[in-house]
């Protein structure tokens, strides 16, 4: 049995039916324009799409000519391309992400249009229980909130689609930008790259003007030359016809007497005053090691004492020097050969010995020995004071000592307090042209003990370090300096004589010797010096007009001993093994060239003094003479000579004289 309905109740259902009734109609009208505006933006945003990606593809066509065209460049702009390519694919995963939104919220679209259409009511006034009005106006309350949400997603897509399209109206905005900002540094690059370009042709323009205008400096110094050549040929004609007529009446005169004409080109060769080698080889010792390496490559020739023969890599090479000494020579064998070249220094000439090789060659055992068995250095003092002593009757001495050396070309001063104080070579001011080093301290000497003391001293101070060659490797060019003025009490002449002793450090092969770090820097320092020493000897030997003394400190020091006022020895030292055979080559070589060296004949250093001018030397300190004047005459002791048997037989016509 139906439950009684109260007016009062139905009236109000009327009203909540007939409100409902005005949200459906409102409803029935709403959605539709809606969602044909939701389309309208639609179709807009994907013009728009279109357009971007139109523009983006013509954008890729750009891009694509601007990579061929940088492909074509050099490889400079490499890293801008790939900037560009990167900038490219993160566009094309934007729109990828858009694209893919897009497709979202058209499938939403076409969602929404596939519901069915709102379905039309027809509102009719009846009388209907209290229950079933209750339930279809919750029904109605239910479907509004349900459309009221639809339309709310539906604004809030549009409002993402719209911010979406700002984002992507800001990205093409930024890609432009890009773009712009790459043509202008492709131009830039493309500027900078022919400046450099047109630079490098400036520079090619201006070496090539330079390499023709020192060719046209060389050709015209070869064409005076050649003219100077010329010139001497017709001048040495009319003289070669001469000494052609001269010779003939010559040889007409003494056919008879050859050994008279040998005896006078023998004199004649003895003139000439080439620099005095000889040679010492060191005995093979337990740090050469064992095995093939080891063995002994040197050989000597039984008839004559001035050749050596090394076996180098299966092949023989001979060399003649002026003398060579055995492993078994002693100390006392060698200073006994340069003994008389040491006491000329007495007499007022200016004489150099320098000892020259390999690191580990034996170099320093030559020059400086042990205390047992000395070397050159202090022999030649001892020496020089039993001369003296014997002329002491009528002379008065003075020898002085400075002791030197040239580390990484710097010289240093090994008797001085401060021995790492860099010192200058100079010219002396009295016009002598003679060299001379200021501040250098000169000690001087009057016994063994102070002869001692000052080679301790200096051997205190020398540079010497570890290396695989030498376990006391000389690190430098040590300079013994040792002057000697003396006064003839009878005359007041006065002489004087100076002995240069230098011991030169290894010639060493950076990677056979195992040089790092400071030891390499000084290697190469060695290397340097001992290499423009050979340039010297090269142009000394050309006679060349330049001589380069200059190059090195170690050859500007010896400029007065290499440039013919000097007499000057080189003794070479060789290692005779094996594994050394490249460095025994290379040295003896060099001996060779420094042997045919002509210096001409030494000069004497004196000054005649007058009575009332004439000074005793003092007993302190010793000063160089502010003005000397030198006497040239010919070189008094042993003359230099080619082969054993002409050595002795001029050793016997000096004696005889």
């Amino acid at each position: 049995m139906p439950e009684p309905i109260f007016p009062g109740e139905n009236e109000c259902l009327r009203q909540d039916m007939k409100r409902c009734e005005a949200e459906l109609q409102e409803l029935k009208g709403y959605p539709f324009p809606f969602l044909l505006s939701l389309c309208q933006e639609s179709a807009q945003l994907r013009e728009k799409l279109a357009q971007l990606q139109v523009e983006t593809e013509e954008n890729k066509s750009r891009l694509a000519e601007l990579g061929l065209e940088v492909q074509q460049k050099t490889d400079r702009l490499a890293e801008v391309e790939l900037r560009l390519k990167d900038s490219l694919a993160e566009k094309a995963e934007e729109e990828e992400r858009l694209s893919r939104r897009l497709r979202d919220s058209q499938e939403t679209i076409a969602t929404l249009k596939a519901q069915p259409q709102p379905t039309k009511y027809i509102i009719k006034t009846v009388e209907v229980d209290s229950s079933k009005t209750k339930q279809a106006l919750c029904e109605t309350q239910a479907q509004n909130q349900y459309l009221q949400e639809q339309v709310g997603m539906q604004r809030q897509v549009l409002k993402e689609m719209e911010q979406q399209l700002r984002n992507s109206q800001q990205t093409t905005v930024q890609l432009k930008a890009q773009i712009m900002m790459y043509e202008s540094e492709l131009e830039r690059a493309h500027g900078q790259m022919l400046e450099e370009m047109q630079s490098m042709e400036e520079d090619k323009n201006r070496a090539i003007e330079e390499a023709f205008s020192r060719a046209q400096v060389e050709m015209k110094a070869v064409h005076e030359n050649l003219a100077g050549v010329r010139t001497n040929l017709l001048t040495l004609q009319p003289a070669l016809r001469t000494l052609t007529s001269d010779y003939n009446g010559l040889k007409r005169q003494v056919r008879n007497f050859p050994l008279l004409l040998q005896e006078a080109l023998k004199n004649a060769r003895a003139e000439v005053g080439n620099i005095r080698v000889i040679g010492r080889v060191r005995p093979i010792t337990k740090e050469d090691g064992d095995g093939p390496e080891a063995n002994n490559a040197v050989t000597f020739d039984s008839d004559d004492d001035a050749v050596i023969h090394l076996l180098h890599k299966g092949k023989p090479v001979s060399f003649e020097l002026d003398k060579v000494f055995p492993p078994q020579s002693t100390q006392q064998d060698v200073f006994q050969e340069v003994q008389d070249l040491i006491t000329s220094c007495i007499d007022g000439y200016n004489v150099c010995i320098f000892a020259y090789g390999q690191t580990g060659a034996g170099k320093t055992y030559t020059m400086e020995g042990t205390v047992e068995n000395p070397g050159i250095n202090q022999r030649a003092l001892q020496l020089l004071f039993s001369e003296v002593q014997e002329k002491a009757s009528d002379w008065e001495y003075a020898i002085t000592v400075s002791v030197a050396e040239i580390y990484n070309e710097a010289l240093r001063d090994l008797l001085a307090k401060e021995p790492q104080e860099k010192l200058e070579i100079k010219l002396c001011p009295d016009g002598s042209g003679q060299l001379y080093v200021p501040g250098l301290t000169e000690f001087r000497v009057q016994s063994v003990d102070d002869i001692n003391k000052v080679f301790e001293f200096g051997h205190t101070n020398r540079t010497t370090e570890y290396t695989n060659l030498n376990e006391h490797s000389s690190r430098s060019h040590a300079l013994v300096i040792i002057t000697v003025r003396g006064t003839d009490y009878s005359t007041g002449l006065r002489t004087t004589g100076k002995l240069n002793l230098v011991d030169l450090a290894g010639s060493e092969r950076v990677g056979k010797s195992g040089a790092e770090g400071n030891r390499l820097r000084e290697a190469q320092y060695i290397n340097k010096s001992l290499s423009a020493l050979g340039d010297v000897i090269s142009a000394l030997r050309s006679r060349q007009g330049h001589v380069p003394f200059r190059n090195s400190k170690l050859t500007y020091l010896l400029q007065d001993s290499l440039s013919g006022d000097s007499k000057t020895l080189m003794l070479v030292q060789v290692s005779p093994v094996e594994k050394n055979t490249s460095e025994t080559l290379c040295s003896l070589k060099f001996a060779e060239r420094v042997r045919s060296v002509e210096l001409g004949p030494g000069s004497r250093r004196t000054e005649l003094m007058s009575w009332s001018s004439q000074e005793h030397l003092e007993t302190g300190s010793v000063q160089t003479p502010s003005s000397t004047r030198s006497y040239p005459s010919s070189g008094s002791g042993v003359p230099i000579s080619r082969s054993s048997s002409i050595r002795r037989k001029l050793q016997t016509s000096g004696e005889e004289d």
